[in-house]
């Protein structure tokens, strides 16, 4: 009998074992020191890791040209934000390839010696965004949260849960967090023309949105600071070229003669982006052995 019995408890608590590992568990703290980039992930159990980023990238600020005020405005908030000071969640928008995420990057590398630290978070996961937060919350490092390419269609769950995230819980609980966002989207939701429609007017002429707006544009106003950025024009392409082919070791005799190449190089691609910029430099500098 107590054999019998004895074997009923090993099954069992073998079955709770088994149970066990496929529930959700608590966010566990990673290796603090093994980095400063960390991935927020999920695994196939549903169980979220923070897990540290082993590669950096060695991006600059000097690096990034053309974008003098943009980098400026996040210089000066994130100075404010590794200093203690009052700092705000940001939301960087406008055209791709100008070097919105690369800034964020830049930034991280500039900071990180004072203990800033960054948490990338996709837009399906922002609604375990609070428990990345109780993880990180009362450490000494600063902590930006970073969303890349963020923005939401009609009835995503993370649109309402970074919206209640916005509205300052966190900031007020927790003075070592802050949000980093970028996007193609001023107001993160698609926008449509008969939306148009819902504006009013007042007998003074006075314009007000409607419903349907207010509620798109409630979200990125959240966002204590927005930094736009806007297409490159020829000069400032070509600048962003130069300067990427100097940094793979071209002479200036060669990267004046590779202007040309490097005009065709964005018209095939349709834009004069900072990336573009960057990949011409890449396959200019491979092809001639720098």
């Amino acid at each position: 009998m107590n054999e019998h019995f004895e074997r009923l408890i090993v099954r069992a608590e073998a079955l709770i074992s088994r149970i066990e590992s496929v529930l959700p568990q608590p966010l566990t703290a990673p290796d603090w020191t093994a980095s400063i980039a960390y991935r927020y992930r999920k695994r196939g159990s549903g169980h979220g890791v923070l897990e540290p980023v082993k590669n950096i990238g060695n991006m600059r600020l000097d690096d990034l040209k053309e974008i003098d005020d943009q980098k400026e405005k996040i210089k000066r908030n994130t100075e404010q934000f590794v200093s203690g000071k009052p700092a705000n969640n940001v939301l960087l928008t406008g055209s791709r390839g100008t070097g919105k995420s690369s800034l964020i990057k830049a930034c991280l590398n500039e900071y990180s010696a004072r203990g800033l630290r960054l948490i990338e978070v996709d837009k399906a996961d922002l609604t375990d965004l609070p428990d990345i937060v109780d993880v990180v919350s009362g450490l000494p490092e600063k902590f930006i949260v970073f969303c890349d390419d963020l923005s939401f269609e009609e009835g995503e769950p993370g649109y309402k849960a970074l919206k209640s995230i916005l509205d300052g819980s966190i900031a007020a609980a927790t003075p070592n967090v802050l949000i980093y966002a970028t996007s193609n989207r001023r107001h993160l939701l698609p926008e449509y023309m008969t939306e148009n429609l819902t504006y009013t007017h007042t007998e003074d002429g006075e314009v007000h949105p409607g419903e349907v707006v207010e509620e798109k544009i409630s979200l990125s106003e959240r966002f204590g600071l927005w930094v736009s950025f806007y297409p490159f024009s020829q000069d400032e392409y070509l600048t962003i070229v130069a300067q990427w082919l100097s940094s793979f070791g071209v002479d200036q005799p060669a990267i004046e003669a590779a202007r040309p190449a490097s005009l065709v190089w964005a018209l095939e691609r349709g834009s004069r982006s900072g990336r573009v910029a960057y990949q011409f430099a890449r396959d200019y500098a491979g092809k001639h052995a720098v």
